[in-house]
């Protein structure tokens, strides 16, 4: 087990548009829990101070803390998971090696971070088994009724919030901190979570095309375990695209 340096010996995060030295920039951050899995198969743990915004919020909030995923153990809350440990996918099973999670105030300088909540057997029997709360960041395999048609029945990853109607689905801000987290696996697929199919974790492959240099250095260090965004391999799902997903949701 390797060890990374505490939150506080690492540079304060700048904004996507700012390319001033980081101690002389005012910024909304979060402080970050990640642990990796390395090719020897050793862990790194650690912390990282991260910026509030999009980009790196949609690395941590997926699961909410207490959610049970899927392992051929049995369940397992989210939160006690291990780089290492395998889990059940729609492909079978699959490796974590990749954990984050950030801690969310309803008070965030950020602005507020809503879950969605879904009620038990919305979108059939057992599906999910019990209520489950996801955050912004989390996508289910899941093709909106409206779109079937024209996705010939493929099923693809649309954001969890474009579900939401007000009954089955509905939208929550706790009152309190709210834990998130987000899992990636040796391969892309969708992780088996209160009888959900939960995208893992995977960055767009343009995400740092239009960020400063600082601000990569600070999204790569999340991943001590690969040097490249490319390592996290290839996409197994098609996304339902950004302006398909906002007019779902409205």
């Amino acid at each position: 087990m390797t060890l990374t340096p505490p939150a506080s010996t690492l540079p304060a995060p700048v904004s996507a548009s700012d390319t001033r030295p980081a101690s002389r920039i005012n910024c909304a951050v979060r402080i970050a829990d990640i642990a990796a899995l390395r090719s020897d198969r050793s862990t790194i743990i650690g912390q990282r101070r991260i910026p509030a915004l999009p980009l790196f919020d949609r690395a941590f909030s997926a699961f909410a803390r207490g959610t049970l995923v899927h392992t051929p153990q049995g369940p397992v809350a989210v939160e006690d998971l291990h780089p290492g440990d395998r889990v059940a996918t729609s492909g079978g099973t699959g490796e974590i090696t990749w954990i984050g999670s950030a801690s969310y105030a309803p008070a965030d300088d950020a602005g507020r971070m809503p879950l969605t909540r879904i009620m038990a057997d919305s979108f059939g029997v057992n599906r999910p088994d019990s209520f489950v709360s996801l955050g912004a960041a989390a996508c289910l395999l899941q093709t909106p009724a409206h779109l079937r048609a024209g996705y010939e029945g493929r099923q693809v990853m649309t954001p969890a919030r474009s579900f939401v109607d007000g009954v089955n689905v509905i939208e929550v801000t706790p009152p309190t901190p709210v834990r998130l987290f987000h899992i990636a696996l040796r391969q892309h697929d969708a992780i088996i979570a209160g009888g959900l199919e939960v995208e893992s974790f995977h960055p767009d492959a343009a995400a740092l095309r239009d960020t400063s240099h600082t601000l990569r250095d600070v999204y790569m260090s999340l991943f001590p375990h690969i040097e490249s965004l490319s390592e996290f391999g290839p996409v197994a799902f098609e996304r339902l695209p950004a302006d398909a997903s906002d007019q779902t949701a409205a």
